[in-house]
């Protein structure tokens, strides 16, 4: 089953303090998840990559194209969407893993990884108890689902981050460069992560560096290219 639908994507970048340069980084991009399966995005640094991944997500508006996602049994384009259908999107059907932790300063790791349960609507006790699971399972010690996670090590604060998306059952996940920051054994357990939730029907696209990773959980590959400049 198609579970999103991407088609035609543009978007350019205006450099309002470079004179307004126009930085094209997408034009006619496209692409199909379905459940179930990985899609891994490849292609050199500047190839849009992670600007493809932000304009499905809604963080980067696109000026031409289509953005259709499954969303409680309907596909919602995404692109023309209002702002609060957006975000109920985000809430329910759609999850997002950066590669750096962005949380507020003094909310303990357990409640970073809980929040979107919260968002929900699941039971304090309950969101606390998969929080806390989920972070016992990428190896943050107890004592430390306390405490902030802006006091942890880089790779301790991406396992928050990726305790935080697992955490939920997203029916789908974009993913860039969820193990950049990890050592091997951390590594393998996002592996089996993100194989468990294709098992369970997510559909997956991510930026996976680490060509063990991609190899591991990716069924095909979508390669990207930078744009010439005269184009």
């Amino acid at each position: 089953m198609i579970v999103l639908d991407a088609a035609g994507l543009e978007k350019t970048f205006v450099l309002h303090l470079q004179n307004g340069t126009r930085l094209p980084v997408l034009r006619g991009a496209g692409l199909t998840l379905r459940a179930g399966r990985c899609v891994a995005l490849t292609g050199p640094s500047g190839a849009g990559k992670s600007t493809l991944l932000r304009a499905l997500y809604g963080n980067y508006r696109v000026s031409v194209g289509s953005i259709r996602v499954r969303h409680r049994g309907a596909m919602i384009d995404m692109a023309d969407a209002p702002p609060e259908r957006v975000i109920e999107i985000r809430r329910e059907t759609l999850g997002y893993v950066s590669q750096f932790l962005r949380a507020m300063p003094r909310l303990a790791a357990r409640d970073v990884v809980a929040a979107p349960l919260l968002d929900r609507g699941a039971a304090a006790e309950a969101a606390a108890a998969r929080a806390g699971a989920m972070l016992d399972r990428l190896g943050i010690p107890t004592p430390l689902h306390a405490l902030p996670p802006v006091t942890f090590s880089g790779g301790e604060q991406q396992r928050v981050n990726l305790a935080r998306a697992f955490a939920c059952e997203w029916p789908i996940l974009l993913l860039d460069e969820p193990t950049a920051s990890l050592d091997a054994a951390n590594r393998d357990i996002v592996i089996g992560l993100m194989r468990e939730a294709k098992a369970r029907g997510a559909a997956l696209l991510g930026i996976f560096h680490d060509r063990h990773v991609r190899d591991a959980v990716a069924d095909e590959t979508l390669s990207l290219e930078p744009l010439k400049e005269s184009a």
